[in-house]
């Protein structure tokens, strides 16, 4: 007889609650959870198809072993006694600096992403690590810190509250969201119309959530940041700002009217291809809402200026008195997040305490560009790369220039991954520890709670037991730990009572926290759970600001709401003055770099990615049922420049640019504006030794090919993967 299960959904960031059908070990079916108490019942495509990409055939049931040159089937002590005899001696001989990790856009998507790859990093003592964060939202999170003293300290848009939203770059109709953890935001955006808000989008495309807009404005690409200071300009210069209760906790704000006094709305309203008028009644519109968040995304980070635009997203919100102040922007308050404590100064936030070896880019956030992986892979000299951790991650496809990558993996001297699938990435490993399939894993939204537009904690239990063969993804991870640091052989729980152990001394001799002065062997034996991770968890439900336990979750399958944003100021605050530093240097040190850019020449044609609804990056293409439809890899461009180019719809044309060039289907459309083309990010799946049967039969092409990594965000170290220049050929 069927059965059901509840689950949280892990495909995206949206994190709905599903009721998924189970027949004997086989998921048959997922609808929305309507008593989820952050969902209610909401579903897309990709919650719906859990079942296929639960049981798809091309996942891998064993570890995987490189033997005379070919990943062969092998046991998990196989795979391990593989990884211990390998990796400790190359660390010895080459040092920490000679292993590389990268860290893929699932690994948050997991409990065991979040729990280990800190761990993993501190036994390996490496400071080489790549993550998705430079293709997607470092620009954030280093604008975050610089503003907050906190790179985690991201307010997000108080959707369900706000009288006047402002979206940049921003798809979340298709994406379901990014920083800004939101379930239905269709329906959400929806409702804020509905009870009189407004809705203003930006983007260069006629996007589905354009489409729900009361204005739609269609700048050139990558002058999101022109816009936003000409809208800081106009607040200050017409004495609109009013920050209210925020101007105790500010400084800066007097010399920031002279540092954005070049950006009027004159000014840059070339550049943007806007009216000065429009810009000017925007900000006005802005200032005069009761409410209002401005939330910018992947177009406004991932593009030459997009630390400098993240932080006017932000300085907006600060100038309208709209941080941190319900229906403004607020900061969300995880359950597993630390109890808070007084406020006060705290050591601040700096990027550069160390640089790649070979292009000297400076660290942010402990990360250094994924852009630079191959060139520190494949140049000689003193902490070289040659030997790789992947842990959810494909980068020959999601990072600048595959095909210079995909030669640098073949070459190392040792590559472990941890992947589901063998990918483009996965197929160069000598290595491959396989998870489960989903509904085997239990889940908790560690990331994806601190960026919640409601606070709420939910639990979901593995909905089917391991199966025979498989390993736990927490134990896989444990036992990768303990094999490159010399203990292989150690129980994996050892790994979890450590840190169990080391936390709770720490939480006992601090003052703020919740189990000060307790004895931790004590508490330890308090803790509940069937594993160490859900031990852990429980640990951190405790140690937390809503004195919850895991049985409180247990008990709860549907949830437990924990009420709506609230303000968090002057307690979010680790700046050294203990205030938002409204200016800080290494801002005000790159808008010279900004103004110059007002004089320069716009390019004839560039380039932007975009998102689709039944897609994830690189990861969802071999689900049968998110195949096809407006799931494509197609070249769109306007009808005027698709004349004036001679391109025909439904023909094909070659895009050059930095990195080289590729030959595209062509999809004529006024959904994109003139003088720009969009091509979506995450294909290419036509590579030799990868094993994906959907999606090698579509494979499409790799728009990342067309960048040679060069073009950085010179604060985050993020690639520029949108509004770069490229040239079009039409081909017969």
């Amino acid at each position: 007889m069927p059965r059901t299960a509840l689950r949280i959904c892990p495909l995206c960031e949206a994190t709905c609650g599903l009721t998924l059908t189970i027949e004997g070990a086989t998921v048959t079916g997922a609808r929305g959870d309507r008593d989820d108490v952050f969902s209610r019942g909401f579903i897309c495509p990709k919650g719906a198809a859990f079942g296929q990409l639960d049981a798809d055939p091309d996942r891998l049931r064993t570890p995987l072993v490189r033997r005379d040159g070919r990943l062969q089937e092998a046991t998990w002590a196989e795979a391990y006694d593989a990884i211990a005899a390998a990796v400790p001696g190359l660390v010895a001989k080459g040092g920490p600096q000679s292993v590389g990790v990268v860290l893929g856009n699932p690994n948050v998507h997991t409990m065991a992403g979040a729990l280990y790859p800190p761990l993993l990093l501190k036994t390996l003592g490496t400071r080489n690590l790549f993550t998705a964060s430079t293709l997607d939202q470092m620009p954030k999170h280093v604008s975050s810190g610089f503003l907050f003293g906190d790179p985690l300290a991201i307010p997000v848009p108080d959707l369900d509250r706000t009288d006047f939203l402002l979206l940049l770059g921003a798809n979340p109709v298709e994406s379901n969201g990014s920083l800004c953890t939101a379930p239905d935001f269709p329906g959400r955006l929806k409702a804020l119309r509905a009870r009189g808000g407004t809705l203003v989008v930006v983007d260069p495309r006629r996007t589905r959530t354009a489409a729900l807009a009361d204005r739609h404005l269609a700048p050139r690409p990558g002058s999101d940041v022109l816009l936003l200071a000409a809208l800081a300009h106009t607040l200050l210069a017409e004495k609109l700002a009013a920050p209210g209760v925020l101007e105790e906790h500010v400084e800066g704000l007097g010399e920031l009217g002279a540092a954005l006094g070049s950006f009027t709305p004159e000014a840059v309203a070339p550049a943007c291809d806007l009216k000065a008028d429009e810009i000017r009644s925007l900000a006005r519109e802005l200032a005069a809402a009761p409410t209002a968040a401005v939330y910018g995304r992947i177009g406004s980070c991932t593009v030459e200026h997009g630390t400098l635009a993240s932080w006017l997203v932000d300085v907006l919100n600060i100038l309208t008195g709209n941080l941190d102040r319900p229906g403004g922007a607020l900061f969300p308050l995880s359950a597993t997040d630390r109890a808070p404590r007084p406020a006060g100064p705290g050591k601040g936030f700096t990027v550069g305490r160390w640089h790649s070896r070979v292009s000297g880019h400076p660290e942010a956030k402990s990360e250094l560009p994924i852009a630079a992986l191959a060139e520190e892979i494949e140049t000689p000299g003193e902490g070289r790369i040659r030997t790789l951790i992947a842990i959810a991650a494909n980068p020959v496809l999601s990072a600048p220039d595959g095909d210079r990558l995909d030669r640098a993996l073949a070459g190392l001297d040792f590559m472990v991954s941890v992947d589901p699938y063998l990918n483009e990435t996965s197929r160069h490993a000598h290595v491959v520890l396989p998870p489960p399939p989903p509904a085997q894993s239990a889940h908790f939204d560690f990331a994806f709670n601190a960026f919640a537009v409601r606070n709420q904690a939910r639990y979901s239990p593995p909905a089917i037991p391991l199966e025979e063969g498989r390993m736990d993804e927490c134990e896989i991870h444990a036992r990768l730990i303990l094999a490159v640091s010399g203990l292989h052989g150690a129980p994996p729980g050892a790994v979890d009572e450590r840190v169990i152990a080391d936390t709770l001394a720490r939480a006992a001799a601090d003052a703020h926290s919740p189990l000060h002065g307790t004895d931790p062997s004590v508490q330890a034996r308090r803790l509940t759970g069937r594993t160490g991770p859900e031990r852990r968890l429980d640990m951190m439900l405790r140690l937390g600001p809503y004195e919850l336990v895991l049985d409180d979750l247990l008990e709860a399958p549907h949830g437990i709401d924990l009420g709506p944003l609230r303000p968090r100021l002057p307690e979010v605050l680790k700046t050294r003055s203990g205030r938002i530093e409204l200016l800080p240097d290494p801002i005000a040190a790159e808008l010279p770099r900004l103004r110059a850019a007002l004089a320069d020449r716009p390019a004839a044609l560039v380039l932007v990615g975009r998102r689709h609804l039944r897609s994830n990056n690189s990861w969802l293409h071999n689900v049968p049922a998110l195949a096809g439809g407006s799931n494509r890899c197609t070249l769109q461009v306007h009808p005027q420049d698709a004349a004036r180019l001679g391109l025909t719809d439904g023909g094909r044309a070659r895009v050059a640019a930095d990195g080289g060039s590729l030959e595209v289907p062509v999809e004529v459309t006024e959904a994109v504006r003139t003088g720009v083309v969009s091509l979506p990010h995450g294909w290419g799946h036509d590579r030799a030794g990868a094993r994906l049967g959907v999606a090698s039969a579509t494979p499409g092409v790799n728009v990342n090919q067309l960048l040679d990594g060069t073009r950085i965000d010179r604060l985050s170290g993020t690639a520029v993967l949108n509004a770069f220049p490229v040239e079009l050929t039409p081909l017969p």
